[in-house]
């Protein structure tokens, strides 16, 4: 946890010795943000993450607490399957990018083009559509399909030990996340209209949840994090090296700039700033309840996405 922390400072000491008056990213979310400002929401963001885990430890403090380890094989088989999956996930990301240049597209990373922070880049329904059935297909449907084999659904973190418990901690979790989602971002989901709502919130949230929820729930918070606990006997490391995983993921954010050594910087600091926080408090609640489903609900696949990219697919969609 120490590193990790030094890691955060230093990633708010690059941002200030490197950005300048501007970042180099198309953000129409946060166009008129200076650095300082970028820096500010990022750190608040990383504060509300730190409140969650402590409201989840306290709601999870009387519960029989999962022994996740036990859900791995043992350790030999755990390194090598890790090993394997990161490999397989890199090559997901490598894949990605050449399917997504050679249709004329954005590489296929976890979050579609335009995700959270908005963009002036043409994005295309046969875009969202090929980019939601390859994530799903890499990083969902093909690792299940292998490990559902050799291992049980409890073991694979796909099954609620305490339904009860894990319904209360979704709808607190939920609850707050979107109050805040709401208060901070005001999303434009408000400024939509009847029509637009209700295609628009469906088809957010089914592709998403193909895209970008399940995928990320299966391959780190089913598959890895198990692993991660059985090889490093943390939890706290586990938490962190599920922060780091959902970062990787994201390397393809269309936002993202590799033109020069200093935008690359900016480029990974900005990764870690936006997605390593969230990474780990999904990892907290699969930790805690050693149900991946309870972080799909509470935590990803309504708030942020279906309330925050609603309008950018009622954008790419042309709904009216």
């Amino acid at each position: 946890m120490r590193l990790a922390a030094i890691g955060w400072l230093g990633c708010n000491v690059v941002v200030l010795a490197v950005a300048g008056d501007a970042l180099p990213f198309d953000w129409p979310a946060a166009a008129t943000q200076t650095p300082v400002g970028s820096l500010m929401d990022a750190n608040l963001a990383l504060a509300e993450v730190l409140l969650l885990t402590v409201l989840t430890l306290w709601l999870t403090r009387k519960r029989a607490l999962p022994n996740l380890a036990d859900r791995a094989p043992e350790r030999s088989v755990a390194a090598r399957e890790t090993l394997l999956l990161l490999l397989y996930g890199a090559g997901g990301l490598g894949l990605g990018f050449i399917l997504g240049r050679l249709a004329g597209w954005h590489p296929f990373g976890l979050h579609l083009a335009g995700s959270i922070y908005g963009t002036h880049e043409q994005v295309s329904p046969a875009e969202s559509i090929a980019w939601a059935a390859y994530n799903l297909l890499v990083y969902a449907v093909i690792p299940l399909l292998f490990f559902r084999r050799r291992y049980s659904a409890e073991a694979l973190n796909l099954r609620s030990s305490n339904r009860r418990a894990d319904t209360v901690l979704i709808g607190v979790v939920l609850l707050i996340e979107s109050l805040v989602q709401v208060a901070v971002l005001a999303p434009g989901v408000f400024e939509l209209t009847t029509g637009q709502l209700l295609l628009g919130v469906p088809l957010t949230f089914a592709l998403y949840l193909a895209g970008a929820v399940l995928p990320a729930m299966i391959f780190i918070y089913a598959i890895l994090v198990p692993r991660f606990l059985r090889l490093t006997g943390s939890a706290v490391t586990t938490v962190i090296l599920g922060g780091l995983t959902y970062t990787a993921l994201h390397i393809w954010d269309a936002w993202t700039v590799f033109t020069s050594p200093g935008n690359a910087a900016l480029s990974i600091v900005f990764l870690l700033l936006t997605y390593f926080a969230p990474g780990m408090f999904k990892a907290v609640l699969t930790v805690r309840t050693g149900n991946a489903w309870v972080h799909v609900w509470g935590y990803h696949a309504l708030a942020p996405h279906t309330l925050i990219d609603a309008p950018h697919m009622v954008h790419v969609f042309h709904l009216k």
